[in-house]
């Protein structure tokens, strides 16, 4: 009898488990079934870093009162820049897969897993073209990671900055948003250079790995501005006088301190979101952009502004070959972010806003935006950095996703109607726009 009991229970005990879901994971790597082609991950193992820079004697623009006259000298510190760096890495490469960081709130720290391994030894055999990250207002390094991860995995040393003065860690009030205009391109001028430096270091794991002459920033909301001025753009006397004691007149177009800063290892920009800022840019200092730029953005953006910005911009950008992927009915959060942690979904007191909204869009799946980035800059970078003719086949589209048609003989060759988005499987290629002008146009 005892023993019968035992059993009723052990069975009403698995079933009442089996009923409890598992505990979910936050994870950055998922590719959804209805993904484009691009989007899956490459051949490369992955590794993970992380890095601390200090970039001295800057100007310490967070100790400045702008209600006071200006201080003469300007407080200056040593600027710290922490980085994370995805890389290839050798592919019997094992160990913890875990990435931690803090939630939206700037405290709480929190775990995500993507198929990186932390600390793995660099597959040393080739040198990779290297991608800068930047994250948006207020952000860190792991914003975009789901997009730097699986870039890694196709041969590319990926680096992810965070921002000192505009993460959730370190914002601190008003000022730091004038840090974000100051700092934005000096970090990730600064990140190149750093990055340069260790790729040619005996001591370093990325010595003979990183072709520091072949870069690309990829930029996020503030990140694109700052991806746009190390692009070349350069800021109106307007807009810069909008800012105090002159802190943004370095990058005054026209101006040799603008021209001074020019890089030519940089070879491409891609952002998403980039805010033109009331006035801070125009279409004469667009013009002055010298790389080729993949802008994406939602149609609906009211953050940046998709009339008012994202398409203005592409349009002004006259001297060079862009493209603008726009996400129909998206908002700010279009293509860019990570989804958000399980964490985040509460509603915040002091920030008055549930966390999760931080990354979310209302129209559009996360896990679905971010893999038609992945898919759209995957061809980017291979086009602009690897020189792959192959590419010009996924960029090389009729300009609404839904006019596309899916025309395929029995053999699985395509009718010459065909028109669908090149490696979208049918009933994929929806809610999307992708247009192209040339330089000149």
């Amino acid at each position: 009898m005892q023993h019968t009991m035992r059993h009723t229970l052990l069975v009403l005990l698995l079933a009442a488990m089996s009923c409890v879901p598992s505990m979910a994971q936050n994870r950055i790597d998922t590719i959804r079934a209805d993904a484009p082609e691009l989007a899956a991950y490459g051949s490369h193992t992955i590794g993970v870093r992380t890095l601390t820079f200090v970039n001295p004697n800057q100007i310490d623009v967070l100790a400045i009162d702008p209600g006071l006259p200006e201080p003469d000298p300007l407080p200056r510190y040593d600027r710290p820049i922490t980085v994370e760096i995805w890389y290839p890495a050798e592919k019997d490469a094992n160990g913890s897969h875990i990435l931690k960081t803090t939630m939206r709130d700037g405290k709480r720290e929190i775990e995500f897993i993507g198929k990186a391994v932390r600390d793995a030894a660099p597959e040393g055999n080739a040198m990779y073209p290297l991608v800068i990250v930047s994250h948006g207002f207020p952000g860190n390094r792991f914003l975009l990671s789901p997009l730097a991860e699986n870039i890694a995995s196709k041969g590319y040393v990926v680096v992810s900055i965070d921002h000192t003065d505009s993460t959730y860690a370190t914002y601190q009030n008003r000022m730091s948003f004038t840090s974000t205009l100051v700092n934005r391109p000096l970090d990730q001028l600064f990140v190149l250079n750093q990055i340069a430096k260790l790729s040619t270091d005996s001591k370093s794991f990325l010595y003979g790995i990183v072709d520091a002459n072949n870069t690309a920033i990829v930029g996020y909301s503030m990140g694109a501005y700052g991806a746009t001025i190390s692009a070349g753009a350069g800021i109106t006397q307007k807009g810069a006088a909008s800012v105090p004691f002159s802190l943004l007149d370095i990058w005054m177009s026209g101006s040799a301190s603008r021209k001074a800063m020019l890089d030519q290892r940089i070879k491409t920009i891609v952002t998403f979101g980039v805010p033109l800022m009331n006035g801070l840019f125009d279409a004469d200092s667009i013009t002055t952009i010298g790389i080729p730029m993949l802008l994406i953005g939602g149609s609906v953006d009211d953050v940046a502004g998709y009339e008012q910005s994202i398409r203005p911009l592409w349009k002004a950008a006259t001297s060079v070959d862009r493209a603008l992927l726009t996400f129909e009915n998206a908002n700010h959060n279009a293509g860019a972010p990570m989804p958000p942690p399980q964490e985040d979904n509460r509603f915040d007191e002091k920030l008055n806003m549930n966390l999760a909204n931080h990354y979310i869009d209302a129209v559009w799946d996360n896990v679905r935006m971010n893999n038609v980035s992945e898919h759209f800059v995957t061809a980017w970078l291979n086009k602009y950095l690897k020189s792959d003719p192959a590419m010009d086949a996924y960029l090389d589209l009729i300009p609404a996703s839904n006019d596309g048609v899916w025309a395929v003989n029995k053999d699985g060759t395509f009718k010459p109607e065909h028109s669908y988005w090149k490696g979208f499987p049918n009933r994929t290629a929806k809610g999307l726009r992708f247009e192209t002008l040339k330089a000149g146009e």
